[in-house]
């Protein structure tokens, strides 16, 4: 009977050790040029962020990048080596120049917030495509376009107004939940004329599924830009509702965007919607690239997706944290209240956006709101392109601060270090909106340069004046018609931050109670 043998293979233990020693030498030898020999060993910075990306990594995978990095420019100054290619800074002029000036592309970490796996314009790393994206829908963001949806906004504020008054007393709610449904419902009229009823679902005690996603969205792309393709896909067959929802957030918004597009296109092919009327998506619908280039479908989507969570899951969690200050700082609701008193006689009469915008305290509020609270407090990472001006002349280096960055390094800001510059805010752990009111002028020009809720330069959030409009609105209201009060738990360690791009409370949660006033 004939016997088959496997053949054996065996590899000796001098090509073992070999290759042992190979990998070890290999390790020495790039962690000896990136301490010592690397442009950019200059640089301040912990030695063990030089050599491997892994440090600091641990501190995104934990939710406290910014800290981390706000401790190293305490401990090495305004410039800090962070990873073997990458820089962080906190200078006002360096951040003109990198976000403003040289319009420094982004780099592939914007890649995991992409929706429908598909760029938007956040997502677009070249400034020339971006500038071609943000053409497209700018417009809707006009202050004289954004005052036609006035009116549905202040339908979905007074239900608010409704609901709130019905609960009172009863029992805290968690505002971050709270909020989710009401922007949502803000947002999706806005850009798709769609009334969807997440916040009615909210108050009758069921979830929108979509509020759910967009809320659930920007931490999955955090985690996702972490763990390798294979693991993630490996986790998600996890059997949990729960888990299995915020693993499929992506594909439930692009499940309902699909759907608008569908319906928006039919309406306008029947003439139904106006130019003086037009939500986003039928911009979008409009757009084109060049003169021969439509915007396609997959853009569309993946655009419209992209507001959606911006506009809602950032103003929530903004607002969120405003509320929470005033259930803890009865001097600043004092004054306030009195301002609004005076503005609104009638409590339930919601003023024009143009009389909120020119109320002084209200205004200075949301600013310190914004700068201690506001939600995308992260890095804000550009790529050093492969020549530079010095002079007016070309440069093969960026010069940041005295220090030649080569073409290629990764170099970065971010709000939560520029809003806590003790030089520029005194007592920058203090929520003051007073600062904003008596600064001398020449004050009051730093704290602006410093000031960078929505991002900075070309790239600054195309959303921002329809965000500021919202929360003029919410906060006066709200103001103007209760007092808050943090529930039991609600304090410092639940609501201390944890970012994963954009920033949320560490109980994931804010409860408060609000009692109308007497």
């Amino acid at each position: 009977m004939l016997q088959f043998q496997i053949p054996s293979f065996s590899i000796s233990h001098n090509v073992l050790l070999f290759t042992l020693y190979a990998l070890v030498l290999y390790i020495l030898l790039r962690a000896i040029f990136q301490l010592f020999l690397s442009p950019l060993s200059v640089i301040p910075g912990p030695w063990y962020a030089a050599v491997s990306d892994f440090w600091l990594v641990t501190h995104v995978a934990r939710l406290q990048q910014c800290k981390t990095i706000e401790e190293l420019f305490e401990a090495y100054g305004p410039v800090v080596r962070v990873g073997p290619n990458k820089v962080v800074f906190k200078d006002a002029s360096s951040v003109k120049s990198v976000y403003s000036v040289h319009k420094f592309d982004k780099t592939v970490f914007y890649k995991s917030v992409q929706t429908n796996n598909n760029d938007h314009a956040m997502t677009t790393l070249e400034h020339t495509p971006h500038a071609i994206r943000k053409k497209t829908y700018a417009p809707h963001y006009a202050s004289n376009h954004l005052a036609l949806f006035q009116p549905e906004i202040h339908d979905f504020t007074r239900d608010l107004i409704k609901a709130l008054d019905s609960i009172s007393g009863k029992t805290p709610v968690d505002c971050l939940v709270l909020f989710r449904h009401f922007f949502t419902d803000v947002i999706v009229n806005s850009n798709h004329g769609y009334r969807l009823g997440a916040f009615k679902k909210w108050a009758s005690g069921v979830e929108e599924s979509l509020a759910t996603a967009i809320g659930d969205f920007p931490k999955r792309g955090i985690l996702r830009s972490v763990v390798p393709t294979w693991a993630w896909n490996l986790v998600c067959r996890i059997p949990n509702a729960r888990w299995r929802l915020f693993c499929d957030s992506d594909k439930i918004m692009a499940e309902f965007v699909s759907a608008r597009v569908y319906e928006t296109r039919a309406q306008m092919n029947a003439g139904k919607i106006g130019d003086s009327e037009k939500p986003l998506l039928s911009r979008l619908l409009q757009a084109k690239y060049s003169t021969s280039e439509s915007m396609p479908d997959l853009d569309i989507i993946s655009e419209a997706m992209g507001h959606m969570v911006a506009g809602t899951d950032t103003t929530t969690i903004s607002l969120s944290y405003f509320l929470w200050e005033m259930s803890r700082r009865p001097d600043i609701v004092a004054k306030l209240q009195a301002e609004l008193d005076a503005a609104m006689p009638d409590p339930h009469a919601i003023p024009d956006i143009t009389i909120l915008q020119k109320l002084p305290y209200l205004n200075a509020f949301i600013k310190e709101g914004l700068r201690v609270h506001g939600a995308v407090p992260s890095l804000l990472e550009r790529v050093v392109p492969s020549s530079t001006s010095k002079n007016g002349l070309p440069s093969e280096s960026f010069d940041l601060m005295g220090y030649a960055l080569p073409p290629g390094t990764v170099v970065a800001t971010q709000a939560w270090s520029m809003h806590r510059d003790p030089a520029v805010f005194p007592s920058p752990l203090t929520f003051l909106p007073d600062r904003w009111l008596y600064a001398t002028d020449d004050q009051l020009a730093q704290m602006q340069a410093h000031f960078m809720p929505f991002g900075t330069g070309s790239r600054i959030c195309g959303g921002h004046a329809l965000a500021m409009m919202m929360m003029r609105t919410t906060v006066a209201v709200i103001a103007r018609n209760f007092e808050i009060i943090a529930a039991e738990g609600t304090d410092e360690k639940s609501m201390e931050p944890r970012d994963s791009f954009v920033m949320f409370p560490a109980a994931q949660e804010c409860k408060l109670s609000f009692r109308p006033r007497i």
